[in-house]
């Protein structure tokens, strides 16, 4: 039963169709049923009483439809801006400009203080005529709560992450200038070397934060290019190796033959880099990365190209795996800025890929990323 639409007296008037002519639940005349809206519905008649009020707005609002309902608006619906003014005596819709359509989306309070976003149409017979319906949508505010933390958290993260960096630049290069002849040649050199290293770390993290805004806006590019994956595996392998990691950590499979892969070479680099560091630095025993030809995640190609990384540390919590590619998840306390996994998964999309994360054999943390083969049309 639809207590929120139920018709309020005096609703059936010249404005609207009759009741034989409407939908079950539809007693404004909308065409689908107002209860199944998302958000919440407020419709007023010409007379400024309420004849709509959907399940979404007794939700938000925590008023029944059957108090509501023949009420005059503002006192079925009392909203207050963030000033404490009234706001249908502030905004007057009945009694104010014929030439007005309506009022923008802004956050009003509802009474007991509670935050909600409104937004208001007015519906006139003619452009200057008078107000025939007065139409009100209601939407929760936790949604866009969440995400101004979200935003918040980044940027207090990248914040807290420049900031040691920065620091040691400012201090090694301070002191340099300042006691340059005090130092030895290796002194000097090893001062240099750091803030070289640290200059890279702020560059990586800038390079984080712009490949996150894109990901969020939809603005990634990606420039196909042929890309043999099993060899770009194994020039970081080879990367790893010379920086001290012992050569038998590293076991590396490529079937064959490989489809030929069209793809960003250097946003193929980055997931592989991003993937390879997660299961060295937070995993344990052989990482093993198996390249292989596997069906395509789109539906107009056949083959597709299949990358799996997988160690043999702890793995990740059942429960955690879920938020793996969120930001800020982290699998241990050993550094990083949580950001790593959730670039991967925006890069491997962006590409009309699929990412996964499950339980190696070895009891192991495994991700499998799988790529369309997304050759040109030409050479199709």
């Amino acid at each position: 039963m639809s207590v929120g639409t139920s018709s309020a007296p005096g609703a059936q008037d010249a404005g609207m169709p009759p009741a034989a002519s409407r939908p079950p639940g539809d007693p404004a005349g909308l065409g689908i049923d107002p209860d199944q809206l998302p958000d919440g519905l407020v419709v007023a008649d010409e007379q400024g009483r309420v004849i709509c009020f959907n399940a979404a707005a007794e939700r938000i609002t925590a008023v029944r439809a059957r108090d509501a309902l023949g009420q005059r608006l503002e006192k079925a619906l009392p909203l207050e801006d963030l000033e404490g003014r009234r706001w249908w005596q502030l905004t007057d819709p009945y009694g104010g400009l014929a030439i007005r359509v309506g009022q923008p989306e802004r956050n009003l309070l509802l009474p007991g203080g509670r935050e909600v976003l409104v937004c208001a149409r007015y519906v006139r017979t003619h452009p200057t005529g008078p107000l025939r319906r007065l139409v009100v949508t209601l939407r929760d505010t936790e949604a866009r709560r969440r995400t101004e933390r979200s935003h918040a958290e980044l940027i207090a993260t990248v914040a807290h992450e420049l900031r040691s960096p920065l620091t040691s630049v400012k201090g090694f290069t301070a002191t340099l200038l300042a006691k340059w002849e005090r130092f030895t040649d290796d002194q000097k050199r090893l001062m240099l070397e750091t803030v070289d290293a640290d200059a890279d770390r702020v560059t990586r993290l800038i390079a984080e934060l712009l490949d996150i805004s894109r990901i969020d806006s939809g603005r990634l590019e990606v420039r196909r290019q042929p890309v043999d994956i099993g060899a770009a595996v194994g020039r970081h392998i080879q990367a790893y190796v010379a920086a001290g990691q012992p050569a038998d950590r590293f076991l590396l499979r490529v079937q064959q033959p490989l489809p030929d892969l069209w793809a960003d070479p250097d946003k193929i680099d980055q997931v592989l880099s991003n993937l390879l560091e997660n299961a060295v630095r937070h995993g344990e025993g052989t990482v093993t990365i198996d390249v292989t030809a596997t069906a395509s995640p789109r539906e107009d190609e056949d083959t597709g190209t299949s990358v799996t990384v997988s160690d043999e540390g702890p793995g990740i919590p059942e429960e955690s795996m879920n938020r793996v590619f969120t930001r800020f998840w982290r699998g241990s306390k050993r550094g990083g800025t949580g950001l790593g996994l959730y670039i991967v998964k925006g890069i491997v999309e962006a590409h009309g890929g699929t990412i996964t994360v499950g339980r190696a054999p070895g009891a192991g943390a495994e991700f499998r990323f799988t790529l369309p083969v997304s050759a040109p049309a030409y050479l199709a």
